[in-house]
């Protein structure tokens, strides 16, 4: 059982993995984008983000703090001027795991790390999509017309003309019907046969 097991060493004593750590975030920060095992990723992950979010405030002793994890003053001053402006309006999540298969030698998972607001082709798509949401329309329940106004190509003077045109609504089927106007079926019923009289009846079944 991995009970209290929360960091994963990488095969690493702390000394070894506290410094493979702290170039990676340097790279990461100085190039925007790193190719490593998913592993390491994810422990680079937690290691920088805290990073990214106290280079919000740009004061000297925050200055120092991050010098003191990076130990390159190059990467803090890149930190501070150029990628704090980029996700001042990010909550955190600064960071993106892509993953692209496993290596060929030992099959480890292999990733790419990256801050998410460098990459300009990933933001087009979000904005292509967040364009394309559209909203359904309702039909009108009202019995006025609907008229649609439809406009004409230019003519030769460069004024444009107008054509309105009104479309009645249907009507709904909950409307009641005009009492006038609805004419019963005809009920009569014709007979062809003539029936004979009374009398003639009578004589019949004495003679029978």
């Amino acid at each position: 059982m991995r009970h209290n097991k929360k960091i994963n060493h990488l095969g690493r004593t702390s000394s070894h993995r506290q410094a493979m750590l702290s170039n990676m975030a340097s790279s990461l920060i100085k190039h925007k984008r790193i190719f490593t095992t998913t592993a390491k990723a994810k422990a680079l992950r937690k290691y920088v983000e805290p990073l990214v979010t106290k280079s919000k405030e740009d004061t000297t002793h925050s200055r120092r703090i991050v010098f003191s994890l990076l130990q390159d003053k190059h990467a803090v001053t890149e930190l501070f001027s150029v990628v704090s402006q980029k996700v001042g309006d990010r909550p955190g999540g600064y960071t993106r795991i892509i993953k692209t298969g496993n290596r060929l030698g030992d099959n480890a998972a292999m990733c790419f790390i990256e801050l998410v607001d460098f990459n300009e082709n990933m933001l087009k798509d979000a904005r292509k999509t967040v364009g394309k949401t559209r909203r359904s329309r309702r039909k009108s329940t009202g019995g006025a017309t609907a008229t649609v106004v439809a406009a004409k190509p230019a003519t030769s003077d460069g004024s444009a003309e107008e054509i309105k045109t009104v479309v009645p609504e249907e009507t709904t089927p909950t409307q009641e019907a005009d009492p006038e106007t609805t004419k019963e079926p005809n009920t009569e019923v014709i007979v062809s046969e003539e029936q004979p009289a009374v009398g003639e009846t009578n004589e019949k079944t004495k003679s029978e």
